[in-house]
């Protein structure tokens, strides 16, 4: 990594791939979904070494720590050297993505207008 002293909050969760963009993460820390050192901050905020980050993204929450600071996009690997994660915070996001993938999902109950094949079938009750 490099050595940059100081990098904008916003830009750092872009680097760390957090956010496909840089305007993602902006409008994520304008809206808070992002807590920098227990408290919302601005997204020019300056993020430094040892700062403590909460990033809601959904239904998912991560609690890291910035360990480097970097201006420019990397790859996912170098990405995730840019932080560490809180493991208990890991442990509840992957047990509540397990719930949501075991969830059953949203059906359809039949209401509404008919499909092509029970209209046929409707058609066939009628004698038509």
């Amino acid at each position: 990594m490099s050595g940059v002293e100081r990098v904008r909050l916003d830009r750092w969760l872009w680097a760390a791939r957090f956010f496909k963009t840089r305007a993602l993460a902006a409008a994520a820390v304008g809206g808070g979904q992002v807590e920098l050192n227990g408290a919302r901050s601005k997204r020019a905020k300056p993020v430094a070494v040892g700062d403590r980050l909460r990033i809601r993204r959904g239904p998912f929450e991560y609690l890291v720590v910035v360990r480097a600071l970097v201006q420019q996009r990397a790859a996912a690997a170098a990405a995730a050297a840019l932080y560490d994660e809180d493991p208990e915070g890991k442990r509840r996001r992957e047990r509540l993505a397990e719930q949501l993938r075991l969830a059953p999902s949203l059906r359809y109950e039949g209401k509404g207008r008919p499909t092509k094949r029970e209209r046929r079938e409707i058609e066939k009750l009628k004698g038509e």
